[in-house]
C-alpha cells in the first residue's frame, strides 16, 4: 500500500516522511498528537477515507451475495415457492350437439332467443388454459373472489338452405350467463345480430364478441349460450370463451 501512495506522489519527501511516521504510530493514539504538519494531517485523512470507501465496498458485496443465497436455498438446491397466480381461464370451442335442447336444460332456464347451452370447450391445448379456476361440463367456476373481466366470442357459420335462405334473416345471439347460490341463471351479457347474406353464398359467417367487468363470489358459475348451434369450430382463434380477475 505504502509503495502504491508512493508511485502516485513521486518525489515527495515530505510524504515519505509522514508514512514513516503513520506506519510507526502506536495502537490509541491519535493522528493529531503525532503528526503537526498541515499536509501530513491531510495524507493520513486521504487514506482513512480510502480505508472507509473499501470496507463500504466490502459490506456491500457481502450482502447482495446474502440477498442471492435467501433467495436461492443453496441447501436444498430449490427456489422459493412462488406466489398464487391470478386466477385466469381462456377456452375455445368444440363441436357441438345439434341435438343439445335436452341437455341444455340442466344449465337452468335460459332466454328464448340464446336457448342453446355450450356444453364443450377445450381447456388444456395450445390455444387454451386453466389457472385457479375450474371448468367442468361447459361452466368456468370462479375459486376467488374478486372482479373478473368476461368475454366471449361465437364465430356462427349459418348454412344456406336453397331458395329459403333468400327469405330467411337470422338472428344470431350470444349470452353470457351467470350461475350463483340462485336457483336460476343470471343473464350478464347479450350480444345480437342480424344478418341478410348472399343467396348465392353457401354459408353465412359472422362473429359476436363481449365483454364486460363483473363481481364475483367463489363458487359462482359462468356459461355461454347461443340461438344456434350452426357455429364454426374448426377454428380456435375465432370460437372462445374466458375471464380473468383483475386487483382494482
Amino acid at each position: 500500500f505504502l509503495f502504491q501512495l508512493k508511485a502516485q506522489a513521486p518525489g515527495s519527501a515530505e510524504e515519505l516522511r509522514c508514512l514513516q511516521v503513520i506506519n510507526q504510530q502506536q495502537e490509541g493514539s491519535s493522528l493529531e498528537e503525532l503528526i503537526s504538519n498541515q499536509s501530513c494531517l491531510k495524507l493520513a485523512n486521504t487514506i482513512k477515507a480510502y480505508v472507509a470507501t473499501v470496507t463500504e465496498n466490502i459490506i456491500r458485496r457481502s450482502a447482495v451475495k446474502e440477498a442471492r443465497r435467501s433467495y436461492f436455498n443453496t441447501s436444498e438446491g430449490q427456489v422459493p415457492p412462488k406466489t398464487a397466480s391470478k386466477p385466469s381461464a381462456h377456452l375455445t370451442l368444440r363441436p357441438q350437439s345439434l341435438a343439445q335442447d335436452g341437455n341444455s336444460r340442466r344449465f337452468g332456464n335460459l332466454s328464448q332467443s340464446c336457448r342453446h347451452a355450450i356444453a364443450r370447450w377445450e381447456d388444456s391445448t395450445i390455444h387454451s388454459h386453466l389457472q385457479n379456476i375450474t371448468y367442468r361440463d361447459g361452466r368456468l367456476r370462479v375459486n376467488q373472489a374478486g372482479k373478473y373481466y368476461v368475454y366471449s366470442q361465437i364465430y356462427f357459420r349459418y348454412p344456406s338452405d336453397g331458395a329459403s335462405a333468400r327469405i330467411s334473416v337470422p338472428q344470431l345471439v350470444q349470452c353470457i350467463n351467470w350461475k350463483t347460490s340462485y336457483s336460476q341463471p343470471i343473464l350478464l351479457l347479450k350480444g345480437v345480430g342480424t344478418k341478410c347474406w348472399a343467396p348465392e353464398a353457401d354459408y353465412g359467417l359472422h362473429a359476436l364478441y363481449q365483454g364486460g367487468l363483473f363481481e364475483l363470489k367463489a363458487g359462482d358459475e359462468l356459461f355461454v349460450s347461443v340461438s344456434s348451434l350452426a357455429i364454426d369450430y374448426n377454428d380456435a382463434a375465432a370460437s372462445y370463451f374466458g375471464a380473468f380477475r383483475l386487483d382494482l
